[in-house]
């Protein structure tokens, strides 16, 4: 995940400019600030394993679950540790599931939640999202799906302002935060509400090919995030949250009883910025019944980083890690540290007999 803020384009073009502990102390706190000034075209929380955080990737994701009743995962990211005294730590709490599938006739609803939180250097900028999801699933015909979610959040942004130092309060040889400053917060503390929906298709012609992709929208009543009151658009200061808009596709293939491979995709872009990540990854079986499995691959965020993967099945659970691997002009600020990311998920059945099933969407060891 790459914490995409509208200032962001510019620091690194002074940071290159000079190698000075001055810059690199201050510039991405005083960033996160300034970012407020002008359009928030892209400060959302994501990840990069975005496929292991489905209802922050689109809400039609809600109880789409091909393989299980109900699913609860745990995402933690932490970066910039080598710029950073006080690096950036993304935390996520989710789960969803399947309901009324008995009431619904080859359809069924899906019920979900999220909480998100986000502590971003030594200015104490904290995020803190929470979100509740719905989505309705159908089948048309044997092998295709259709669904259409949505999901509403309130979110508050908060920030220590007792922690930052601005550059008039510069005195020649330190900064000293008892200096007065310029540089006023109206309200170091916001709140807002957020609205998001989303469409989802699958395919799954036979037990060995599955084909998934999906199109959201995310931020549709341009909520306002902002420490100042009185932002001025024709300066380029508005508070307002401009729409995000995300795509991605997936496909699993199953090789052999040994073999599963997923290819998949991501892309995601506001008006200013852009995110584009593709590769894939292969499930070993390592137990002949599929409940042991190695997982193991590889993403490419384009312009940014590599990003490997590892990770491991136990029955239901699975501990997935990645690790991006800086290629931008930042790597030289990065140093060996770049990001790392974790992802614990478990699935589960609401009874003996659907943990039993024969029918899944996905290609699966298990008969």
């Amino acid at each position: 995940m790459k914490k995409i803020i509208t200032k962001q384009s510019a620091w690194p073009a002074v940071i290159r400019g000079t190698k000075s502990l001055f810059f690199k102390a201050m510039l991405l706190p005083l960033s996160c600030v300034m970012s407020f000034c002008y359009q928030a075209t892209a400060q959302d929380l994501h990840f990069s394993q975005w496929f292991n955080s489905p209802l922050t990737t689109n809400p039609a994701n809600t109880g789409f679950i091909p393989d299980a009743d109900y699913r609860l995962g745990v995402n933690y990211r932490n970066q910039w540790s080598s710029i950073m005294s006080v690096p950036y730590k993304t935390m996520s709490i989710w789960g969803d599931a399947q309901v009324f599938r008995d009431r619904i006739e080859s359809g069924w609803l899906g019920l979900g939640g999220l909480i998100l939180r986000d502590v971003a250097g030594s200015g104490g900028l904290t995020s803190t999202k929470i979100y509740g999801s719905a989505a309705y699933h159908q089948m048309l015909g044997v092998a295709h799906l259709l669904s259409l979610g949505f999901n509403v959040g309130w979110a508050n942004k908060r920030i220590n302002t007792a922690n930052l130092k601005f550059p008039d309060q510069f005195d020649g040889k330190f900064f000293d935060s008892n200096l007065p400053t310029s540089v006023v917060l109206d309200a170091p503390n916001v709140s807002y509400f957020d609205i998001q929906v989303g469409l989802n298709y699958a395919f799954f012609p036979t037990d060995k090919l599955y084909v998934n992709g999906g199109i959201s929208a995310w931020h549709l009543n341009k909520p306002r995030e902002s420490f100042f009151k009185n932002d001025d658009p024709s300066t380029g200061a508005d508070g307002r949250i401009a729409p995000r808009y995300n795509a991605f596709g997936n496909a699993s293939i199953k090789l052999n009883d040994q073999v599963i491979v997923n290819p998949m995709a991501y892309y995601s872009f506001t008006t200013k910025t852009h995110e584009l990540v593709g590769g894939g990854n292969v499930q070993y079986n390592l137990s002949g019944d599929g409940e042991s499995q190695l997982i193991g691959g590889i993403y490419y965020r384009a312009g940014d980083a590599f990003i490997p993967m590892i990770g491991y099945v136990w029955k239901s659970l699975k501990l997935m890690f990645t690790y991006d691997a800086t290629t931008s002009s930042l790597k030289q600020y990065n140093q060996s540290r770049g990001a790392f990311e974790f992802a614990l998920m478990q699935n589960g059945f609401y009874n003996q007999y659907n943990g039993d099933r024969r029918q899944s969407m996905c290609p699966s060891f298990k008969y």
